[in-house]
């Protein structure tokens, strides 16, 4: 995995569109196709500042403050602990306190040995997400090879004892064991991914999936219906829940969702099958209308 795509950013970091545009707009962050693990981490300051009424011009001007009084400094957000003293930015860096836009040394009452602890951890979840990162990106690179599939189960296995709430992890995992048709392994995971992300629309889509696949068209469609819930547009999950209500003999249910998917992917051959759906329920609805209005003899 080359890094993380911006769905990804804002899923992992629970923000939205509007907020990241923001922050973009405001200087604060660039405009990235995708993000490294060291993005994700900035970012995440940043969001932490905002949710204390930090003003975005005064991040931009404390940091652009902290870079003039630092020789050698590159990032201040990533190499200096921060805190709040009044409405400004304050940063811990080596072993001092400062408020850069005043360029006055400030107290900082927290105590040392807790703003120790609290570096450590900081700095052990660093290494901890590197580590978890490093072997997800091993873990998709090994899914590539037919012959690699046992390792990269082990690879994901690895992710999850690192982190317990990878939801990724357990879709990709979940995946490998659906492709061998380990259904209950599969569906496991999924539930995993649900209880990990709940606004995680694929994890719903894939539970959907592994349901359907063991004939419990029901708990199939609420997963389906769930996916759409939370991704409206989510094509895939409009043709899926369609398939399941056809299964069902539930034709006038299926249809908005064969239209909806021909709206949303008007070609190639699942598009074909959807419009052909959706027109043989139409004429069947028509014939029937017909039949109905027929006068009794």
């Amino acid at each position: 995995m080359n890094g993380y795509k911006k769905e990804d950013v804002l899923r992992i970091l629970r923000i939205s569109t509007r907020q990241l545009t923001g922050w973009e707009k405001a200087g604060l962050f660039p405009v990235l196709e995708t993000y490294s693990f060291f993005d994700l981490l900035q970012i995440k300051k940043l969001r932490d500042l905002r949710a204390k009424r930090v003003r975005s011009a005064v991040i931009k001007e404390s940091l652009n403050a902290m870079l003039k009084q630092v020789a050698g400094m590159e990032n201040p957000l990533l190499e200096a602990g921060t805190f709040f003293t009044g409405n400004r930015v304050a940063f811990r860096h080596h072993g001092k306190a400062v408020e850069p836009i005043a360029g006055q040394f400030v107290m900082d009452f927290a105590p040392q040995s807790q703003v120790s602890a609290v570096m450590t951890r900081k700095v052990r979840a660093i290494r901890t997400a590197q580590t978890t990162s490093e072997l997800f990106s091993r873990a998709v690179s090994l899914e590539d090879d037919p012959e690699l599939q046992q390792e990269a189960v082990d690879c994901y296995r690895q992710v999850l004892e690192l982190d317990p709430v990878h939801a990724a992890a357990y879709i990709n995992l979940g995946t490998l064991f659906y492709n061998q048709q380990n259904y209950v392994e599969a569906e496991n995971c999924y539930r995993k991914a649900v209880e990990a992300d709940p606004r995680y629309a694929l994890a719903y889509f894939d539970l959907g999936n592994v349901l359907d696949e063991t004939g419990r068209l029901d708990e199939a469609l609420l997963a389906y219906k769930s996916a759409i819930l939370l991704a409206p547009t989510y094509a895939d999950a409009h043709y899926n829940l369609a398939l399941a209500y056809e299964k069902l003999k539930r034709p006038r249910q299926a249809l908005p969702h064969w239209q909806t998917y021909c709206r949303l992917d008007s070609v190639g051959p699942w598009a074909i099958h959807a419009r052909n759906q959706a027109r043989k329920i139409l004429s069947a609805e028509r014939m029937s209308i017909v039949h109905r209005a027929s006068p009794q003899k």
